[in-house]
């Protein structure tokens, strides 16, 4: 970006300053056409991810890593170096500047070059790229992403990258040397080679069956996700750009490819096994989604400075939630044999808050509930952010409605629970309990006082609803008191940065709520909320659960995983608690650890 900048600050100053006889559109049109492609790749990958996600139509089943994730992270590299030799060959090349808009003999020439030239030349640079030599040292980082998404199909070496835009500037410079190049017949063609690698590249099929069968020469002309998949998975066929022609003519061509295609678009949605429910946090969560940008999302959660750059489609998104008003599906997981997913409701957190709005978010809570009823999921996980009893009761108030429901609701307080006790160091013996209390922190007290720790607490109502849980012997450990001297803080939200301040030095902030509290000492240790290492079989973990590390679930996730794992069925909504220890051992015994203690 930084190499590219003075390009297009240039260009913009000359267009302004100059007179309109001496302005350049086609120079000025360069930076909102590489804009315009970078909006396009991300449409494909946003469109990708959600119907893998779903199933439909899904071409290869193996699971996508942060490995992956960290490999093709600079996907628009490639965009930028494109920008910077448009800019390069519009300043020096004789009729590569004061392009028409259009020229439609310039627009005929490139494509025959491109069918003629650029795809045979291709096809036996493809063939040359899979020989051993030049396979170890360069196409083999291509063919790293076994199971590949749209910006897969421009993750190459450098030198590859010199090699792909010397082909495709073949049509290109032969219609600036010939004077018949245009506007259109230069972007035409770059949106041409974007919108065919992102389409073979999807993993999804896409390009129905009737239109080969109504024009049988089309299968030459035009390639599908299914066919390109092909060689991603078996490495020696399909070698073809976009028109597979010469995949026929030289015999390359797989034989499950015609195959391949028709069972990808006969392939329809998984019902899962388990559904999590989430919701949007902020405006700007949309970017860290799944569907959103994949290098944010593949890391823990951080508001950036440039998304204030981005407010249009923030806007856009927030207009999006709220006419469209439906559950999504963000993500699908493998736990041994149980298919996961996640749903999100079109909801951000400050709505939950508004009394207004809370007929509303039941609606679409219900919805989710009889949906995942209606595709047979065993378990849904009510791991809804802030739901809360004035909410729906944890839960409770959509069995009521529906006390016939199959499929299992899990609000993931035991665990939670459990999480929290396991979390505090062994030697400890008084904590501090700050902020709003839940239905987690209540029974986190009951047992802490049980076990004779001390809980100190300095608000009067919770005083009293936490003692009149307690029989008489444990209701000891309960103190009333305004002192911060507790090395040990259980909090939840509404703890406030003033609290925080007071805490001693060196202070271990424990939240047993489902958003952390903002980080206000540099001398305390914040702990993640209620959260586990999953393990290495779970499969397709290629994002980060909000602000939680990578491979580190939320425990009220992880309960509707168990909950289906373990067979237990009943119900853990309203004011329901497991056995905490049962749950605890299960969790374990399935793979689930603690992750590693934060560092201050």
């Amino acid at each position: 970006y930084v190499v590219l900048a003075p390009w297009v600050v240039h260009s913009m100053y000359s267009y302004i300053t100059k007179d309109e006889r001496e302005r350049d559109l086609s120079n000025f049109l360069i930076f909102p056409f590489l804009l315009t492609r970078m909006l396009h790749n991300q449409i494909w990958i946003s469109l990708s991810r959600y119907v893998t996600a779903k199933g439909k139509h899904r071409i290869v089943d193996k699971s996508i890593e942060f490995e992956q994730i960290d490999r093709e992270r600079d996907w628009d590299d490639q965009i930028l170096f494109n920008g910077t030799l448009f800019y390069l060959g519009n300043l020096t090349l004789n009729g590569g500047s004061h392009l028409p808009f259009w020229r439609t003999d310039g627009v005929i020439i490139t494509i025959l070059l491109h069918t003629g030239a650029v795809e045979f030349l291709y096809y036996w640079l493809h063939r040359a790229l899979h020989h051993h030599f030049l396979y170890s040292r360069y196409h083999s980082h291509h063919h790293s992403s076994i199971v590949t998404e749209p910006i897969t199909s421009v993750i190459h070496p450098f030198a590859e990258h010199i090699a792909y835009f010397t082909l495709f500037a073949i049509p290109l410079l032969t219609a600036v040397h010939t004077g018949t190049a245009s506007v259109v017949s230069f972007a035409g063609y770059i949106s041409y080679i974007d919108f065919m690698n992102n389409m073979g590249h999807c993993n999804f099929e896409l390009v129905p069956e009737r239109i080969f069968s109504i024009f049988p020469p089309l299968k030459y002309l035009m390639y599908t996700p299914s066919f390109h998949s092909l060689h991603h998975t078996q490495f020696r066929t399909n070698y073809s750009l976009f028109m597979p022609f010469y995949d026929y003519i030289y015999g390359t061509t797989d034989k499950a490819t015609d195959k391949l295609h028709i069972t990808s678009l006969l392939r329809q949605e998984e019902p899962p096994n388990v559904v999590h429910l989430t919701h949007l946090t902020t405006p700007e969560s949309i970017y860290h989604t799944r569907l959103g940008f994949a290098s944010l999302a593949s890391r823990p959660y951080t508001s950036k400075w440039y998304f204030c750059l981005l407010w249009p489609v923030t806007f856009w998104s927030i207009l999006v939630t709220w006419i469209y008003g439906k559950t999504f599906v963000v993500e699908r997981n493998m736990f041994k044999n149980l298919k996961l997913q996640t749903w999100a409701i079109p909801k951000y957190k400050t709505q939950y808050f508004m009394q207004w709005q809370r007929e509303s978010i039941n609606k679409l809570i219900e919805q989710a509930v009889l949906e995942a009823e209606e595709r047979g999921t065993k378990v849904l996980s009510l791991g809804l952010l802030n739901q809360g009893e004035e909410l729906n009761g944890n839960g409770e108030l959509y069995i009521r409605r529906h006390p016939e429901l199959k499929v299992k609701l899990v609000d993931g307080s035991s665990l939670a629970v459990a999480v929290v006790l396991n979390s505090i160091p062994k030697e400890t013996t008084q904590v501090a309990l700050r902020g709003n209390l839940s239905k987690v922190a209540y029974s986190i007290a009951f047992i802490l006082c049980r076990r004779g720790i001390q809980v100190a607490t300095s608000h009067k109502d919770n005083f009293t609803r936490i003692k009149e849980t307690l029989e008489t012997k444990a209701q000891d450990s309960l103190v009333l008191t305004r002192s911060f001297a507790q090395q040990i803080w259980l909090v939840g939200d509404g703890l406030s940065e003033d609290e925080q301040l007071k805490a001693s030095k060196g202070t271990i902030f424990v939240p047993f709520s489902q958003f952390p509290p903002k980080k206000v000492r540099k001398d305390c240790f914040y702990y993640n909320t209620p959260a586990m290492l999953t393990p290495k079989y779970l499969e397709n973990v290629d994002s980060c659960e909000n602000w939680l590390p990578r491979r580190v679930m939320s425990a009220w996730r992880i309960a509707g995983i168990l909950h289906a794992l373990e067979g237990w069925n009943v119900h853990e909504c309203g004011n329901m608690m497991f056995d905490i220890d049962k749950v605890w051992q299960a969790s374990l015994q399935q793979g689930f650890i603690l992750p590693p203690c934060p560092q201050n």
